[in-house]
């Protein structure tokens, strides 16, 4: 099943895109993700969420806000915050996954195979078939 990301941004108003996207395709939901790196001593979070395959599509879309929210154990942001409770209301949680900051890769499709990769050896996306 070929999966592909798709980047919503990094600003404000992206994660709501992304929040919407959820709500308005539960039945589809397959995986929520929170993905944290650090560069410069400073963490990042990026939110992404897999959905399953339309009909009899096996495309696996996954959409993500990459890199925009700072991270902060003790005090998450609000966007992480509403991502976490939209994903709470479906009855799952995120999946918080430590990775490589996407600056290290020399193009941003190097990155998210590097993250297919990741998830696919988790088995928290089907594998290529």
């Amino acid at each position: 099943m070929p999966q592909q990301f798709i980047e919503l941004g990094e600003g404000y108003g992206d994660v709501y895109e992304l929040l919407e996207i959820i709500k308005t395709n539960q039945e589809r939901f397959h995986q929520a993700f929170i993905l944290m790196s650090t560069k410069e001593e400073k963490k990042v979070t990026s939110l992404a969420v897999a959905l399953k395959p339309v009909g009899e599509s096996k495309f696996m879309p996954i959409y993500i806000c990459r890199e925009g929210i700072p991270f902060n154990e003790e005090k998450p942001s609000k966007r992480q915050i509403m991502f976490e409770e939209s994903i709470e209301q479906l009855g799952r949680k995120a999946v918080v996954v430590e990775i490589k900051h996407s600056s290290i890769f020399s193009e941003p499709k190097l990155f998210y195979q590097y993250l297919i990769g990741i998830m696919r050896l988790h088995h928290y996306i089907p594998a290529l078939n």
